[in-house]
């Protein structure tokens, strides 16, 4: 089984690259951005708030291989490098024009929960405490 990549990249070298300005440069550009990982492609989009970091997946196409997994610890790695105090993760999965039901149940054994923001509607939420 071969390693999943992430924008071309093993999860090992993106450690190394989030410690330059150009990645936090196109990250937190405040504009959503497309990332190819595995055989998903994904619409996110990151901003930084109260010490806290916000990763919202707006549309997620593919996938399968272990996608969310590797972003999951690829950004709580980050986060504790930079010294966030949580993370906030909006998955836009309630009401897409077809749902992919087999995310809906995994985001609920990861303790996602349903919920409204203004901002964004109706979104799975999760906010992951980084301090104990």
């Amino acid at each position: 089984m071969s390693e999943l990549k992430i924008e071309g990249y093993t999860t090992k070298e993106l450690e190394n690259l989030v410690e330059t300005n150009d990645f936090e440069t196109l990250i937190f550009s405040n504009t959503p951005v497309v990332i190819n990982a595995g055989s998903a492609e994904i619409l996110a989009q990151f901003h930084k708030e109260n010490n806290e970091l916000h990763i919202d997946l707006a549309h997620i196409d593919g996938g399968g291989e272990g996608v969310l997994i590797s972003i999951n610890s690829l950004a709580r790695k980050y986060a504790i490098k930079k010294n966030y105090i949580a993370i906030n993760w909006y998955v836009n999965a309630t009401n897409c024009a077809n749902p992919n039901p087999k995310l809906q149940r995994i985001l609920k054994l990861k303790n996602y929960k349903v919920k409204s923001f203004k901002s964004k509607g109706s979104v799975f939420y999760k906010k992951d405490e980084l301090r104990t």
